[in-house]
């Protein structure tokens, strides 16, 4: 896992060293809606997140262990991405962010409650 950018022993800021940009907690909250997840599936999302910012911060996210690379495809090689259980404790607090907009943001689409219930299903079942 890589160090912390500050030296701060604060819990948020260690948390924004890993979750701090908008393009990170998006790629996320697909990883945890619908798992697991591949390149292109990414980049169906409505923000419109670029290929090379998707390349990016699905490398940051599988160094700090926040997702595996899996290939489900030999020839030509492609992966597939799953949330690890680090991933997978986000959820709650991924929940509470949409609480907390669709508060006080007209017009931000409400989640079902079981957004995330999909992501907390281990590998195989």
């Amino acid at each position: 896992m890589p160090d912390h950018a500050d030296f701060s022993h604060c819990p948020i800021a260690q948390a924004l060293d890993v979750l701090g940009d908008r393009w990170t907690l998006l790629v996320l909250r697909d990883l945890l809606v619908r798992s697991p997840r591949r390149f292109s599936e990414f980049l169906d999302s409505p923000e419109g997140i670029s290929t090379n910012i998707l390349t990016t911060r699905l490398r940051r996210l599988e160094e700090w262990d926040m997702l595996e690379k899996r290939a489900y495809q030999s020839n030509p090689l492609r992966y597939e991405y799953l949330p690890t259980k680090k991933s997978r404790d986000l959820g709650p607090m991924l929940h509470e962010l949409m609480r907390w907009s669709n508060k006080y943001f007209e017009d931000t689409f409400v989640p079902p409650k079981d957004v995330f219930s999909g992501a907390f299903k281990k590998k195989g079942g």
